[in-house]
Formats: C-alpha cells, structure tokens, sequence
C-alpha cells in the first residue's frame, strides 16, 4: 500500500497563494507518497468574498475531516513561509499521533513548538525530495 503524506500550509490569509500545493504535491507523487490535501475539499469555502463568510462556516466538522486526514496518513508535510495557527495545529497533531513530521519553514528563529514538533526542518521546497526518497 502506498504511503500518504498530508499536506499542511497557510491558508487563512493565502486563499490565492496556494500554488506551493501543486509544487508539494508533484513531488509527493514522484516519491511514492499519495498526497492528502485538505485544500482540494476546502478550497470552495475559502471564496471570502462576501462579509462575515468565515462565520458560515461549520468550523467542528471542517477542524474533525483535516484531523481524520492526519490520522490516515504517515507523514505531515508542512509548509511555514509564515506563521499560521492552523499548521501549527495540525503539525501538534500529527506528532502527537506518532506521525513522521516534516516542516519547510522560512520564519527566521521559529518557535521552539514549531521545531520539537517537526522530525526534519527544510528551508525550502526545493529540498523535499531528497528527503523522501532518502527516506527518513
């Protein structure tokens, strides 16, 4: 059975700047990984575009399905080019579930949080698929 990696990034804040997705997801594929990406099932409610939109939101259910991915997959890949509650949440999650964690972040001195939680830190995308052919 092929491996699943969960694919974890700012949103909030980012609706339009999702392409790092497709980049993480592309080498998911080339190394094996079937990728997860909550993106794909939420990218329709994240429109924004009329006032108050983000309080429509069933915010139990959305929280439980990102949380039920985790749990499926083996590894969490996130990505931090900034500070996002939500990835940090889910990167907690997943090594609280015993998860492998990798986290491409670029915020200069990251919280200690950010790096007890991650078992490999990357400073880009570029070096991700060394590390999961390599494997870890």
């Amino acid at each position: 059975m092929k491996k699943k990696a969960f694919i974890s990034g700012p949103i909030q804040g980012m609706e339009t700047g999702q392409s790092y997705r497709n980049v993480i997801h592309q080498i998911c594929i080339r190394c094996g990984y079937e990728p997860v990406d909550p993106w794909q099932r939420e990218k329709v409610i994240y429109r924004g575009t009329e006032p108050g939109w983000w309080t429509e939101v069933p915010v139990a259910d959305f929280i439980r399905r990102d949380l039920e991915d985790i749990e499926k997959c083996d590894v969490l890949i996130a990505y931090l080019p900034r500070l996002s509650a939500g990835t940090c949440m889910e990167l907690f999650y997943a090594k609280l579930k015993g998860k492998k964690t990798i986290c491409i972040c670029q915020i200069e001195n990251p919280s200690p949080w950010i790096i007890v939680h991650s078992d490999i830190i990357l400073k880009s995308i570029g070096e991700l698929e060394g590390v999961l052919k390599r494997g870890f």
